[in-house]
């Protein structure tokens, strides 16, 4: 980018400048590089803080003098610049930069060519920056948070996490069970075309912004300020933001969750449209979304699971759950426990908490419950929650509950009565992140909570003024209630699940047994009933163990299924002798057959590569109205290239398709694809490609 001031008259540029310009060069390619945003483009100037980049001048007349030479710069960023709001600074060369606050220096020996390098503060207020030399022309630039900087409060002392954490522009989330996690890939793809402008105009969206925006471009100096209003602005329910959630199966006026690959569609889409809000979003593309926001303003971050996600609406740290005599949840409280939970962490110092409790925080942007006012989470230190310090901010006790409530499960009797009963059920399980620089996946239940039954779990009860949930743990050393599966439960098949019954007891035991299955949503809510067992003699020996089957048949469980593929199994067990009543529950999940990815030929940059694309239709019927939709960060150019089978695929057959694409850079790149149909909806696989130069 060059800007050419050859029409300026030679006596109105000595009135303003000592130096003679006529004309500047921002060096876009090697500042952009130098400060690790040129996958953004290297048509504008992109820069990051408390880090120098350099403008080339090129004098009319004359040459550069050190000590000889003078130039007065103001930097301005926001509607009402201020200097005492740090949203504006003016000052002029000095013999060498000074990386605490604006300043300039000349590094280039004496000529007609002058390099200026200039350097802004590690706090300075990120966003659209205006820098005017003298009294002439002006210089646009963009300023993003510097994690490679040691003075920044996001800086992160690692290159591998750094790759990971700010430059990858994709990743796994994981879904399914915490007895089986599965990775579904998605494409964040912050540096694509467009996005970083969405970003910055979500900040510009925001109310705090809306009703003082002098004030609002100062907050984002810091990190914190500026994820909390990330919380808030990726859902809609509140202003302008970016999604609006849907938890039922009506998605009139948009489309499914699952259908979503990647942000950069969701993040455009909210862009060129208005800022209307895109429909729809489920917390896992809410997280995905802030994920990628956080990530192209220079917030280390990354998506996280918690199965068994407790949500608490009361704020007592206690999860109730009703069940009726055929152990089937009755929807009488709002707590839930979710399958799981998906939200952000991001990477930053908290100056405003006492010390130890820098490095990851929790930030929630799917709308639960109100934060001061408003449906936002976070951001709250990992530490303070697995500590049980729930006095800081912000949102410390409703993260402390998804992670670590008690579970009180209540049987309702006909005749109105409850009585409590033995479960076994807990929150807070395999909380999963994509490792770095792999996509293994990465347990970090360490980072929320200590081990149970340790002496340090229970002091962080006590702080959290809560009872010791081993002390509500009822002995259980009588009757034994456990579900166990097989192993191979896919979709379109058959199969068994069992009840498994112990008689710990020196007494026979006399029960009854009620096993039932339901279709459930990630989010705990039940759908229809997809098998039932109901044994009213149920006889045990002393020591004697029992393993009662029900088969779950695909032509009953099929037309129930959600979205999420998931089957909610329940075994009540009533012992006539004593009246207890014990309960265990299971979510189960069904896997998606395999996609299979084949790239054609050698990986080049700037080069057209082909990949074949293949599904073995697993279900006993046919499939009709096949869809591949494929999609890659630097691999599609932004866009989602579809690919519709147009004939029938009978049971066994595969559904096969080649997509042709051209990789714009070199490196690591996953081609994430989804697979669609009238009976299999939504089945999710990746390939990693390694594009050579």
């Amino acid at each position: 980018y060059t800007e050419d001031w050859t029409d300026t008259p030679k006596e109105q540029t000595e009135e303003l400048w000592t130096l003679d310009i006529a004309r500047w060069d921002l060096e876009c390619e090697f500042n952009n590089t130098d400060h690790r945003t040129e996958l953004n483009g290297v048509e504008r100037l992109i820069v990051r803080r408390g880090q120098s980049f350099t403008i080339n001048l090129h004098l009319r007349s004359g040459v550069y003098q050190p000590g000889g030479s003078a130039l007065d710069l103001t930097v301005e960023t926001g509607p009402q610049p201020s200097d005492q709001y740090g949203t504006q600074a003016s000052f002029g060369l000095t013999d060498q930069i000074d990386t605490s606050r604006w300043s300039a220096a000349i590094t280039s020996p004496p000529g007609n060519m002058v390099s200026l390098s200039i350097c802004s503060p590690p706090d300075a207020p990120i966003g659209r920056w205006r820098l005017t030399l003298g009294q002439g022309g002006r210089v646009d630039f963009v300023l993003l948070y510097n994690p490679w900087c040691t003075g920044d409060v996001v800086y992160m002392d690692s290159e591998e996490k750094l790759r990971e954490y700010i430059l990858a522009q994709d990743g796994i989330i994981y879904r399914g069970g915490w007895k089986y996690p599965i990775p579904t890939p998605w494409n964040y793809g912050q540096f694509e075309d467009g996005i970083l402008n969405a970003c910055l105009r979500i900040l510009d969206m925001n109310p705090k912004c809306l009703r003082n925006p002098g004030k609002d471009a100062s907050g984002r100096r810091n990190p914190i300020y500026v994820s909390r209003v990330l919380s808030a602005m990726v859902n809609c329910n509140d202003d302008k933001g970016v999604l609006q959630g849907r938890w039922t199966d009506d998605y009139d006026g948009g489309v499914s969750p699952l259908s979503w690959k990647g942000s950069v569609e969701i993040l455009r889409n909210w862009d060129t449209n208005a800022c209307q809000p895109v429909r729809f979003g489920q917390c896992w593309v809410f997280a995905a979304v802030a994920c990628s926001v956080s990530r192209a303003l220079g917030i280390p971050c990354r998506l996280v699971t918690n199965y068994n996600s407790a949500h608490d609406t009361n704020s007592n740290l206690v999860i109730e759950r009703y069940v009726d005599e055929n152990g089937q949840l009755v929807q009488k409280s709002r707590d839930m426990i979710w399958n799981y939970h998906c939200w952000v962490e991001n990477w930053m110092t908290r100056p405003d908490l006492k010390p130890g409790f820098d490095g990851w925080q929790v930030m929630d942007p799917t709308p639960q419950e109100k934060s001061e006012g408003v449906y936002c989470c976070g951001p709250i230190p990992l530490k303070a929650i697995k500590e049980g310090e729930l006095t800081d901010k912000y949102d410390a006790p409703f993260v402390f509950a998804e992670v670590n409530a008690d579970v009180h499960t209540f049987m309702k009797r006909k005749d109105g009565s409850t009585k409590k009963i033995i479960s076994s059920v807990h929150v807070g399980l395999k909380i999963s992140t994509k490792s770095v620089g792999s996509d293994r996946r990465e347990d970090i239940t360490h980072l929320y909570k200590y081990p149970e039954g340790s002496d340090e779990e229970r002091e962080a009860f006590t702080k959290a003024n809560h009872q010791n949930k081993l002390l509500q743990q009822q002995d259980n050393a009588g009757l034994l209630i456990v579900i166990k599966v097989s192993t191979e439960m896919r979709k379109g098949c058959d199969f068994d699940v069992f009840a498994v019954i112990t008689n710990n007891t020196p007494n026979e035991k006399k029960c009854r047994l009620v096993f039932g299955s339901r279709a459930v949503s990630y989010n705990g809510i039940l759908g229809e009933n997809c098998g039932f067992k109901d044994l009213l003699n149920v006889q045990l020996a002393p020591g004697e163990e029992k393993r009662v089957a029900l088969r779950m048949n695909y032509s009953k469980y099929a037309e129930n299924l959600t979205e999420d593929n998931l089957i909610r199994l329940a075994a009540l067990l009533l012992d006539y002798g004593t009246q207890e009543a014990y309960l265990a529950v299971r979510n189960v999940v069904l896997v998606n057959p395999e996609i299979k990815v084949r790239i054609l030929g050698e990986p080049k940059e700037n080069r057209k590569l082909a990949a074949e694309i293949t599904l073995q239709n697993p279900l006993p019927v046919p499939l009709q109205n096949c869809c591949f939709t494929v999609e890659g960060s630097n691999l599609t150019g932004g866009q989602v290239v579809t690919e519709r089978l147009n004939s029938t695929v009978e049971p066994g057959q595969d559904a096969k398709v080649k997509i042709y694409f051209t990789p714009t850079h070199s490196g690591l790149r996953k081609l994430v694809v989804d697979f669609d149909s009238n009976k299999l909806c939504h089945v999710k696989g990746y390939r990693n490609v390694i594009i050579g130069k």
